[in-house]
């Protein structure tokens, strides 16, 4: 069988989910499947973070405009190859296509309501297009991936699809995420301090990230030396414009923006935070919190959408639009040295529960059986 598989965003350099989703499956695939003859279609980028081999074959694509990467590139090249099947990874797909379609449908986020005067012109544009795109191209297609049975739920729910249409594989996360004990040596790259939460936020108003400023504005009334929070992929421009306009100036000087970290620094920085925030308002999976919970650090998140299925009873549950409820959490994390013991053994349990190999493994299934 000829697999074409699309990939158009894991050459670039800061990657995020789904990128990261599409790379580690096919990587599994990669040393799992020595049968089938791949193709793999990739848009030009500095990270060449996938090689070729005997029978998977990279192949970059050059478009500069990512409508026409998806809808004309990438069908006229699935043809070209004469693949029996095209697995578009990220949401969205070619409308027409000659190629049969499996498509990995992450989320339909982008049909509710999430907006915010924070949100960027990239953002609405994405959102824009899916809407646009995804209903046509789910009608087309010969089967349906999604990551959860939230959103699996979800996604029949809102849309009119047959069940037997739609399944639910799991994702995992990366092998590298392990405890380090040495994490100091990474996150002095990054900042100054030794102790601290982690909090990973964006513009996306879904992340929740005003109400995690609030949270941590009451936590540190709480306590007389409170942790400094850490926030990842946030400019600091931005943090400063909400506090300054929620009258939170008196944590200012207790909040560290990094920007981006690097994925293969994520794993120190997760082990030297004494918790992890990840108390989303919408999340189809949650992919940090496997993160966090492989390098054994408690986790704070949702009890809301996907978060708990993923998180199971190994992490600390909030309600997400309670800053009380999350500055709670945070406090007793910091304080109890006995709970923060039993989240750090069973987070490090719950996490075995994932890989990307059984990511790979239920979606070399899916290809055989639905061709």
């Amino acid at each position: 069988m000829k697999i074409a598989i699309e990939a158009q965003r894991i050459f670039r350099v800061n990657k995020h989910g789904m990128d990261f989703v599409a790379l580690e499956c096919i990587r599994q695939l990669q040393r799992l499947d020595k049968i089938n003859e791949y193709f793999i279609f990739v848009a030009p980028g500095k990270d060449h973070c996938l090689e070729s081999t005997f029978n998977f074959h990279v192949i970059e694509l050059h478009s500069s405009f990512y409508p026409f990467w998806e809808q004309i590139a990438l069908p006229f090249a699935a043809k070209k190859v004469k693949a029996n099947i095209l697995h578009c990874t990220s949401n969205t797909a070619p409308i027409y296509c000659k190629v049969p379609i499996i498509i990995t449908l992450h989320d339909i986020i982008f049909l509710e309501k999430q907006r915010g005067k924070n949100t960027s012109l990239y953002q609405k544009l994405g959102w824009y297009y899916r809407k646009l795109v995804v209903p046509k191209a789910i009608k087309k297609c010969k089967h349906i991936i999604t990551v959860s049975n939230f959103e699996r739920k979800t996604i029949l729910d809102s849309l009119n699809i047959n069940p037997n249409k739609i399944s639910t594989v799991y994702n995992g996360y990366s092998a590298h995420f392990i405890p380090i004990s040495d994490s100091l040596s990474i996150t002095k790259k990054y900042f100054d301090v030794e102790k601290y939460i982690f909090f990973l936020g964006n513009t996306d108003p879904k992340k929740n990230t005003l109400r995690i400023l609030k949270a941590y504005a009451i936590y540190r009334q709480n306590v007389s030396t409170p942790l400094p929070l850490v926030i990842a992929d946030l400019k600091m421009n931005i943090i400063k414009k909400m506090i300054e306009e929620n009258n939170l100036k008196e944590i200012i000087d207790y909040i560290i923006p990094t920007g981006y970290i690097l994925n293969v620094d994520l794993p120190a920085i997760y082990s030297g935070a004494r918790m992890f925030i990840y108390t989303s308002l919408r999340e189809s999976f949650g992919i940090p919190i496997l993160e966090s919970m492989a390098c054994g650090t408690p986790v704070i998140t949702s009890d809301v959408s996907a978060m708990p299925e993923t998180a199971g009873d190994a992490a600390y549950l909030v309600n997400p639009l309670d800053e009380k409820d999350i500055a709670k959490a945070i406090t007793e994390i910091a304080e109890d040295n006995d709970l923060y013991e039993h989240l750090s053994e069973k987070c490090k349990e719950r996490s075995d529960y994932f890989s990307w190999k059984n990511t790979a493994v239920e979606t070399l299934k899916l290809y055989k059986k639905k061709y």
